[in-house]
């Protein structure tokens, strides 16, 4: 079919499969951003159980290196924070990344002035399919 689309609706069409990449590489950014945050916030509650006097240890490339309770307490908050940041500009990313590829997915319907795209036309599988 897409061979006899004309040159704008094709232009349009590698557009909307960009975006959905885009959208695919956002939703995997976003949940590896997820999983290191719920990660982050298990050892900080974690911490809570330990006893302020405990030796630590971080890990620092390969080695093992001795830290005191309030630094990895804090080292713990830091990244919980910036992995909670990047979650909400991931969800936002989301947000306007679906936008467009509706957006697109429109003005491609309109451009093909309804060639068999009527209203079931969305199961070109739009980004937030899941």
């Amino acid at each position: 079919m897409q061979g006899n689309l004309p040159p704008e609706a094709q232009e349009k069409l590698e557009e909307l499969q960009d975006l959905q990449d885009t959208a695919q590489q956002v939703a995997t950014q976003k949940q590896q951003a997820e999983s290191q945050l719920q990660s982050a916030k298990t050892a900080l509650d974690e911490l809570d159980e330990i006893d302020e006097d405990t030796t630590m240890y971080r890990e620092v490339g390969e080695l093992l290196v001795e830290t005191s309770y309030d630094d990895a307490e804090e080292d713990l908050d830091e990244k919980v924070e910036n992995l909670e940041l990047r979650v909400q500009t991931l969800e936002k990313q989301e947000t306007r990344v679906q936008d467009q590829f509706e957006e697109l997915q429109e003005e491609l319907q309109n451009m093909l002035g309804g060639m068999g795209g009527g209203p079931a036309a969305g199961g070109m599988g739009g980004p937030g399919g899941d």
